[in-house]
């Protein structure tokens, strides 16, 4: 783990409230899909935890930039975010996190709430490109189907490789997507689509609540805890 220089180079607006921010870094730095990175705003205060805080990367460890994407509040984290320009440098603490995909998990599952979207996709962009065996399994709830981020990319990538299989729900309202579905994920849903649920490692990542539901429905389901790997995201 090291501090490291990295110039902004791009930002991507995934939803209303959801933005993705692209660095190139001073020097190289190795990380594993799923990991996570500090964002150091305040240089001289390194405990300012209102300024430096920690992001999950959305990219794959293979990219030539690196990419964080958060949930855009009022916070003054999420403005000063957001008045970063292009090529202005920011320091980031890289890597941290053992949540993480190895290349001998040949099943897994994610059951995923919202913003905890963002090491998923670092996973998953990575599968597709090392071209592995891995079979997975993506569970993902949000309120409405305008919430869900990076949904261009996952419907790609299950597309071209057919052993990723994404389920969407919604849970505030009827989903005008016809690809998404209605309702919480739940023993039914998880039943009816992945029969093998308890022979795959599983990445559980959202909101503490949501993450603490996920467990207990696993576990009831007979899925060992060995294999359930868990990241709580507070504070978006």
């Amino acid at each position: 783990m090291k501090e490291i220089k990295a110039r902004l180079i791009e930002r991507i607006k995934r939803t209303d409230t959801v933005e993705s921010f692209r660095f190139i870094l001073e020097q190289k730095a190795l990380f594993l899909p799923g990991q996570f990175l500090r964002v150091i705003l305040d240089e001289d205060n390194r405990e300012n935890k209102l300024m430096n805080k920690y992001l999950s990367m959305s990219s794959s460890p293979d990219k030539d930039y690196i990419e964080v994407t958060k949930r855009i509040s009022s916070s003054e984290f999420s403005k000063a975010l957001l008045d970063l320009r292009p090529n202005e440098e920011i320091l980031v603490e890289i890597p941290m996190g053992n949540c993480v995909f190895r290349d001998e998990y040949k099943k897994i599952g994610f059951l995923i709430g919202g913003i905890g979207i963002t090491p998923v996709i670092s996973i998953i962009e990575y599968i597709v490109e090392k071209k592995t065996d891995t079979d997975a399994y993506l569970f993902y709830s949000n309120r409405t189907d305008e919430d869900i981020a990076f949904k261009k990319e996952l419907d790609h990538w299950q597309g071209i490789n057919k052993n990723i299989k994404v389920f969407y729900t919604v849970t505030d309202c009827q989903p005008k997507d016809k690809t998404c579905t209605f309702g919480f994920i739940d023993k039914e849903l998880l039943t009816g689509k992945a029969s093998d649920l308890t022979e795959r490692i599983l990445f559980i990542f959202g909101p503490p609540k949501m993450v603490d539901t996920m467990c207990n429905i696993s576990l009831e389901l007979d899925c060992k805890k060995q294999n359930i790997k868990t990241e709580r995201f507070i504070g978006y």
